[in-house]
């Protein structure tokens, strides 16, 4: 009995180590009855049982560990792409979009730089005119008689308000010493210039967003239906108040050029160098930072701006240094080098920039032709006849560029820099205004054509109609008067802004193929 008892204990403890042996070794079994069951612990891809994968296993586990065998599963493993399809198209995608930003990106700055050139060029072209026109009303005014409630229209107005402020800032920067101001900035430090050169970036910007509005202001006050008389005395602050801004930020951009005069005249070019890379640490405060559209847009239209005066700064520069070297062809070459490594270096970093933006805030590349169509949405509707604004003053609205002060430093550089003498040299002038004055109607008929094309395209006609929501304050409610009244009437058929596309369309094919046939 006793033996009998020991072999049922032996027999159990040893069915015990082999059912602990199976839970930790499954596939045992299968080896030897070349069979698979339904079993929890074997393996399983998508609901099958693989059974090639399960004899590899158990090859795998009969064989020791290994670091040859490590490495060559390492080197044979394989993956599959396809499963997670969606992932890599959109990865994929996000590769095509950067590759079409710096089309689409340039053809955006293209079409604002020519915008802001129209406006620039108005200053000196077209504005003058309008001005005579201006004055020349108001003399004959007293001979022809007096008809009407107004002595000028309100364009007419801020006309001559501009071509005062124009010639009061003029004459006010005959007394700022451009040699001297370069000669004492020169002398500085060149950390120190790279602190001031940052601190005059902010402050065009702020001068810019803050300037528009001073001039809104003085040409609303100066044009604002008037109950009284003594109700006028109101534009004489406003308008010492825009001479003031206008003087102060063409004082501002003078140092911005001589500063950068003074970095291409630096033997080492050390400044210059540091001056550019300033340009990249934009990169770092604009693309890790959440942007909408509507950021997006303020941020392309702030570029096309800075873009442009960077053109305009560099015009200055070469100016000043081909005035010292007497105008000598030569040393033309001789800047050559450094110009085109800041205009480089601009479009390298609005790429780089843009093209980070949308990769990081899912934005297409088609937004930039939907910005396009906005600008050239606001140059169409400040073309109607009962518009509400001037297209340069929406163009310093939208982007941020104001060109009388630019404008104002310009004249200044220029005049002190060519000598007119004689009447050869005065002929020469004149014959430089017609050519601007062409420039400027080749310019802007080729903008309106350009504009009228993205309008249809985008399919905005019909906001060209939408009545301005006019909400009535109290002292409006109390005495309703034509200030009441909308300020911008529109008609209400829609096949008149049809003819008027049509039209404008007519006339660039026409202007271009006159030009084609005059160069033939």
């Amino acid at each position: 009995m006793a033996d009998l008892s020991g072999t049922e204990l032996s027999e159990e403890k040893e069915a015990e180590i082999e059912l602990k042996k199976r839970q930790k070794r499954p596939w045992e079994d299968l080896h030897k009855s070349g069979k698979i069951g339904l079993n929890p612990g074997l393996p399983e891809t998508l609901g099958v049982y693989d059974i090639s994968a399960v004899r590899r296993e158990q090859r795998e586990l009969s064989a020791d560990p290994s670091l040859a065998r490590f490495i060559c599963a390492e080197l044979t493993r394989g993956y599959f792409l396809e499963h997670n399809e969606a992932k890599y198209t959109e990865r994929r995608e996000r590769v095509y979009t950067c590759m079409r930003i710096p089309k689409e990106l340039e053809k955006l700055m293209i079409f604002g730089f020519f915008l802001c050139v129209d406006a620039f060029l108005y200053v000196f072209t077209l504005l003058p005119l309008r001005v005579l026109l201006a004055l020349l009303r108001l003399l004959t005014l007293p001979c022809c008689g007096f008809s009407g409630s107004r002595l000028l229209q309100p364009a007419q107005v801020c006309d001559v308000l501009k071509g005062l402020i124009l010639v009061l800032c003029f004459s006010m920067m005959h007394y700022v010493d451009y040699s001297m101001m370069y000669h004492l900035i020169r002398g500085q430090s060149v950390i120190k210039l790279y602190i001031i050169y940052n601190m005059l970036e902010v402050a065009d910007r702020l001068f810019s967003s803050f300037g528009q509005d001073i001039l809104d202001a003085l040409y609303w006050t100066a044009t604002e239906p008037k109950e009284r008389k003594r109700d006028s005395i109101g534009v004489i602050p406003h308008f010492f108040m825009a001479v003031f801004y206008v003087f102060l930020h063409a004082i501002l951009i003078m140092v911005q050029a001589s500063t950068l005069n003074v970095a291409f005249n630096s033997h080492n070019k050390s400044l210059l160098t540091i001056m550019m890379s300033n340009n990249f640490v934009e990169i770092k405060g604009s693309v890790f930072k959440k942007f909408e559209k509507n950021n997006l847009f303020q941020m392309s239209n702030s570029d096309i701006k800075e873009r442009f005066t960077s053109y305009v700064l560099l015009l200055i520069v070469c100016l000043r240094n081909m005035e010292q070297f007497s105008w000598n062809a030569d040393h033309l070459w001789v800047l050559f080098p450094d110009v085109f490594m800041v205009v480089t270096s601009e479009v390298a970093v609005d790429i780089i920039k843009h093209a980070f933006i949308t990769k990081f805030n899912d934005i297409t590349a088609d937004v930039y032709s939907e910005y396009r169509a906005s600008l050239a949405f606001d140059l169409v509707s400040s073309r109607q006849k009962n518009a509400c604004t001037d297209y340069s003053d929406s163009v310093a609205r939208r982007m941020g560029f104001i060109p009388l002060p630019l404008a104002v430093l310009l004249i200044r550089v220029v005049m002190s820099s060519v000598k007119v003498q004689g009447a050869l040299s005065y002929t020469c002038v004149f014959l430089f205004y017609l050519g601007l004055v062409t420039l400027k109607v080749l310019n802007s008929i080729v903008l309106l054509g350009k504009s009228c094309v993205y309008v249809k395209r985008a399919n905005m006609e019909d906001k060209l109609f939408e009545r301005p929501s006019t909400t009535p304050s109290s002292s409006s409610a109390k005495s309703p008067s034509k200030a009441d009244q909308p300020r911008c009437p529109t008609p209400s058929e829609n096949h008149q802004l049809n003819l008027q596309l049509l039209s404008a369309l007519n006339s660039y094919r026409l202007t271009v193929r006159d030009l084609l046939s005059a160069k033939h």
